[in-house]
């Protein structure tokens, strides 16, 4: 009693901490945040570890039966430790054995919660072997019985479901569920959740995806343990052994989910906000909501895959055979590739590895590899390619950004920001800098009203010319159709027919930099200069 008193109160530090009460009424355990479209639908999450709580009624009761089966068969008889099982542990620690073995599930709960064997192993008796040990068994025993007095048993099988590690980044059941049967607990079949069951005792070794073999073997066994306990009769289980583990595996993270592009960006202004609110956007179990329509945003990643696919099927059949980086006149731009490979993050590691070699570098960036490239027959494709195949192969794909919003508040319902994020991560929307071309003339007519023009005003299609200034040529816009009709329109008809001429006409009268007032007032943060480039 004095020992387990001098443990508990870390008596001269030799023992190590112990949770405090706050802790232990409040355990965290590390949960994704997930991001939401307007609609309710799951977007993706942040993470850490992917870690989604699933509540007591979401869990069939086959998949607790397992459990209790398997790592704790007398877990509604016992307070946090089993007498039985301690009596081998302590004989263990005594014959000189490893201790290990017959912990309760809420003993296995404390390490977990609590971390006993990383962060409490601080004492100044830890580091004495087979010492060591017995304290961490000993804190194991405390946290466990203080965990049974807080909780009810329903509520300790839900925090160790939800709190384990099943592998492939997989934390709690309901992520190991979607992982590994992209399903929910509550549809778990009784030999799926023997086998994430099976699972637990080591996630890598009864992996069912990297060692299938050995997973099945675990989960017949699991399957044992339920009709030893009488959770089963003999024939359903029977049936079950000879089930093959039929995985449909996918492994949640940033590539995957909905809008790619627009997750990165909020999660930019995520990070701002949590740091100023003391806020953890990787472990706190956040919701965020977003305005994206998921509806919306799916149309615009099917128009984008459509128009682009078409796009680059075409800008493959007119430069077959020939390189596609050309200058305004159409000659090959010299160096390219070498020049674009500077930039590379592979290219600035190579010369960091070989301290500026050139034949090594050269080496490396021409020696083939198996990689995966993106394409636009069935997503992805392994192929043998040298860094600067790929390089090549890179520069003539098509890009693309697309983006919706609603002009009444702004809210944005669309964004695809690419033409595939896991390969290309560049956002086209965010990051790509375009000639805004037409889209820009409203805030020609804008500052052409509020200088006292009305949208009635008259003025003849007819050429307007910028004289000659600083080198450059007298630069004279042509409307789309190419010429100008001479006929007259209000500056109403004009902006509805995007005319260049009117428009020139008004940047003339107004001056670029009366222009370029009004664009800045409005919200374009780009340079803007007041000749043309």
């Amino acid at each position: 009693m004095l020992y387990v008193l001098a443990v508990s109160v870390n008596f001269l530090n030799l023992f190590g901490r112990m949770p405090n009460l706050k802790t232990l009424e409040n355990p965290r355990s590390e949960l994704a945040s997930e991001i939401y479209s307007a609609d309710g639908v799951l977007m993706g999450k942040y993470f850490r570890e992917n870690r989604t709580p699933a509540e007591y009624e979401d869990l069939p009761q086959h998949l607790v039966d397992a459990l209790i089966a398997t790592e704790d068969a007398r877990f509604e008889e016992h307070s946090g430790i089993d007498p039985k099982a301690t009596g081998r542990v302590v004989a263990g620690l005594l014959t000189g054995g490893s201790g290990g073995g017959g912990s309760t599930l809420t003993q296995q709960l404390a390490k977990v919660l609590f971390r006993t064997r990383e962060d409490l192993n601080d004492g100044k008796l830890n580091d004495v072997p087979g010492v060591r040990m017995l304290i961490t068994k000993t804190k194991e025993w405390i946290l466990a019985v203080r965990l049974e007095r807080s909780y009810t048993k329903r509520e300790i099988l839900r925090m160790y479901l939800n709190t384990n590690d099943y592998g492939s980044n997989a934390f709690g059941i309901n992520t190991a569920a979607k992982t590994f049967f992209s399903k929910t607990p509550k549809q778990l079949t009784r030999s799926e959740a023997a086998t994430l069951v099976g699972v637990l005792n080591a996630p890598s070794r009864f992996s069912p995806k990297y060692n299938p073999a050995r997973s099945k073997a675990r989960r017949n066994w699991v399957l044992r343990q339920m009709q030893k306990y009488g959770y089963a009769d003999a024939q359903t289980l029977q049936a079950d052994t000879l089930k093959p583990i039929v995985l449909r595996y996918n492994v949640e993270n940033q590539n995957e989910g909905i809008a790619p592009y627009f997750r990165v960006e909020v999660s930019k202004m995520l990070r701002q906000w949590a740091k100023e609110t003391d806020h953890d956007l990787y472990s706190d179990g956040l919701k965020i909501y977003t305005t994206i329509d998921s509806r919306m945003q799916k149309y615009a990643e099917s128009a984008v895959a459509e128009h682009m696919k078409l796009q680059q099927k075409w800008f493959d059949a007119h430069w077959k055979g020939q390189q596609p980086w050309r200058d305004e006149n159409g000659r090959i731009i010299p160096n390219f590739l070498s020049t674009s490979i500077q930039r590379t993050e592979r290219y600035k590691s190579l010369t960091n590895r070989f301290e500026g070699n050139r034949d090594s570098i050269k080496y490396h960036l021409n020696k083939k590899y198996r990689m995966k490239v993106f394409t636009w027959n069935g997503g992805e494709k392994e192929v043998l390619m040298s860094p600067m195949d790929s390089l090549a192969y890179y520069k003539r794909l098509l890009h693309s950004g697309f983006m919706a919003m609603n002009p009444l508040n702004g809210q944005v319902r669309a964004w695809v920001g690419g033409i595939n994020f896991k390969y290309i991560k560049y956002d086209h929307v965010k990051q790509g800098k375009r000639q805004p071309g037409s889209t820009f003339k409203p805030f020609v007519y804008v500052a052409a009203i509020d200088q006292g023009y009305s949208p009635c005003y008259q003025r003849p299609d007819v050429a307007t010319t910028f004289p000659a200034e600083r080198g450059r040529a007298a630069y004279t816009p042509k409307n789309f159709e190419g010429g100008y009709s001479g006929r007259v329109f209000t500056l109403r008809q004009a902006l509805a027919r995007s005319m260049n001429s009117i428009t020139a006409w008004l940047v003339q009268k107004l001056g670029p930099e009366t222009v370029v007032s009004y664009a800045k007032r409005l919200g374009i943060t780009s340079p803007l200069k007041r000749y043309r480039p």
